[in-house]
């Protein structure tokens, strides 16, 4: 009869742990067979002591490592590993950072995988789980975008990360599967419709329109505008100062039973998203007229006015709506403002690192590859310049 006992074998070129069954038949031969043991520190499984003697390992074992846990990654799943990296961000990241990581992993990822043992997930499991959540996920089953399945899978990744800090060794190669992104062109206003809308705004001057004339002539971003206030423009200067942004978030499920009224979601003012983002934009002069005879209560936010209430990013979005119809205007995103001013920039020549800070953007390559959006006017008159080399035979 074969020979079955359990061995933990020693790894020199330290390239993993693992615990094997080993069976050896009558004629000396070795074969292994996987018990799915994780590596974490003892050196006792099941009360029997583990042999760790290199010299008497097989030639198929040579590789692998020393076991540093017993604990058997057959009742190790997915979701034990998910939860524990997200307990571990929970003073790491700020609070909108770590409800989005929630909110991925209890609405997509624990649901379909939170209860796979560990050791049986592969390559084929995860690319079929992506492939129902670009065909028919989301609430109304209709496929999410592929920007969100994105930032799915790099939440799985991150949890697959975690859980090879921890010992666990890895099914597969996570990091081989990507999700393909479709670059959807923004469309932004053209010099027209960015003169019939500040005409509008113009003429119709209060709080919010306000604010989105900040917008088209500084690039702030939604989150930014709702939460500026009058003390954050110094009309000596003739600047803004952008350091903090609004939000609303959502509140897990435990915390909303708590709240009033059991609110699913509430509103928060941090600091911007990147260190980057914290700056001064200077402002044109007339930008600067108009806000200075303008302006309320220091202390207030500029779209209001007020210090005891705020206009948050959804209210904002549904009044820029209502006021492009009013002007006659097609609909486009809010943040096709930003993307404007960008481009505008560009076409009057803008220096492009200069447009990089005033947009609060790490890196120039963000600003061009971006937000950034060359009108065939522009190429035109770039094109131009070559009539002088055709004028002189080149």
């Amino acid at each position: 009869m074969a020979e079955k006992r359990k061995m933990v074998y020693l790894d020199p070129d330290g390239h993993g742990a693992e615990l094997y069954v080993i069976e050896r038949s009558e004629e000396g031969r070795y074969v292994l067979v996987p018990c799915g043991l994780e590596a974490l520190g003892a050196r006792e499984i099941s009360g029997t002591t583990v042999a760790a003697d290199a010299q008497a390992l097989p030639p198929e074992a040579a590789r692998i490592a020393a076991v540093r846990s017993v604990r058997t990654q057959n009742t190790v799943t997915l979701g034990e590993y998910a939860q524990k990296w997200l307990d571990s961000l929970k003073w790491q990241v700020k609070e909108s950072s770590y409800i989005k990581y929630w909110n991925l992993l209890n609405s997509y990822i624990i649901p379909e995988l939170g209860n796979m043992q560990w050791y049986r997930l592969n390559r084929e499991t995860v690319e079929l789980f992506l492939s129902r959540l670009l065909s028919v996920g989301g609430q109304k089953k209709r496929g999410l975008s592929s920007r969100t399945v994105s930032d799915i899978m790099a939440v799985l990744r991150r949890v697959f990360r975690y859980a090879a800090d921890c010992g666990a060794a890895m099914p597969f190669n996570i990091s081989s599967i990507t999700v393909k992104k479709e670059s959807k062109e923004m469309r932004i206003l053209t010099e027209e419709e960015g003169r019939k809308l500040y005409r509008y705004l113009r003429g119709n001057l209060n709080d919010r329109n306000i604010g989105l004339l900040i917008c088209l002539f500084t690039g702030l971003r939604l989150g930014e505008i709702c939460a500026l206030k009058w003390e954050d423009i110094s009309f000596s200067e003739h600047t803004l100062y952008v350091h903090q942004a609004m939000q609303r978030i959502q509140i897990k499920d435990d915390e909303a039973r708590k709240t009033e009224a059991g609110r699913r979601t509430k509103i928060i003012i941090t600091p911007p998203k990147s260190r980057s983002s914290v700056r001064k934009i200077p402002m044109t002069a007339e930008l600067a007229m108009l806000l200075s005879a303008y302006r309320g209560n220091r202390s207030g936010y500029v779209l209001t006015g007020r210090t005891d209430a705020c206009v948050e990013p959804r209210t904002m979005e549904r009044h820029f709506k209502k006021v492009l119809e009013k002007a006659g205007l097609e609909n486009v995103n809010f943040h096709a403002l930003r993307h404007t001013f960008a481009t505008r920039c560009v076409e009057m020549e803008f220096d492009v690192k200069s447009l990089s800070e005033i947009l609060g953007h790490a890196n120039v390559n963000i600003t061009l590859n971006r937000y950034v959006h060359p009108t065939m006017e522009l190429k035109r008159r770039n094109m131009q310049k070559l009539s002088a080399l055709m004028a002189v035979g080149w």
